[in-house]
């Protein structure tokens, strides 16, 4: 079985932990709990497709990491050797929308050859206009690392399991 590590980046409180607990745990809860430093999760996908041999499984290695601005000291080590992120913004605070840039490029300067996904977070807590208006903007990346944008919801599960699936399925077949 392959193992191929992703990390979870984006500011305190968007959300990051909620979409692992979701995708992994098939979980949500409300409670926010901060997350220090990192935290490890496993997951095994299943991709099956024309590209890959078939049914291949693999077994992702989800890092989450703290979001706090002083994590930006140590971020390279943790985010070293990851070949994918997503990259995760709440789309009811603007700044953490802001600041998705920023994290991308630190992210990128670190593994150059990565890929990486958008997700807007929490998209149940606001206008469907206002997801859709993001949708747009960052549908339109210069950067083909970044293979896709998507509205999420780790309460609802909305698109969760998507940014994991296409995530997966781009880097192995980057590796193929």
């Amino acid at each position: 079985m392959i193992s191929k590590k992703i990390c979870l980046v984006g500011d305190f409180g968007v959300g990051k932990t909620s979409l692992i607990r979701r995708f992994v745990d098939r979980q949500f809860s409300d409670q926010y709990l901060s997350t220090v430093g990192v935290k490890i999760s496993s997951k095994v996908v299943s991709l099956a497709t024309t590209q890959i041999e078939k049914n291949t499984s693999l077994k992702l290695l989800i890092w989450d990491l703290e979001g706090h601005t002083k994590f930006k000291a140590i971020a390279p080590s943790y985010l070293q050797g990851a070949s994918g992120a997503i990259v995760v913004a709440d789309v009811t605070r603007q700044e953490t929308i802001d600041n998705l840039a920023e994290r991308l490029e630190l992210f990128f300067s670190i593994n150059p050859q990565s890929l990486a996904i958008l997700a807007l977070n929490k998209s149940d807590l606001v206008d469907a206009e206002i997801i859709n208006q993001l949708l747009l903007k960052f549908n339109n990346q210069e950067d083909e690392r970044v293979i896709a944008t998507y509205n999420t919801s780790a309460k609802t599960g909305e698109n969760v399991d998507d940014i994991f699936d296409k995530l997966s399925y781009r880097i192995m077949v980057k590796t193929a």
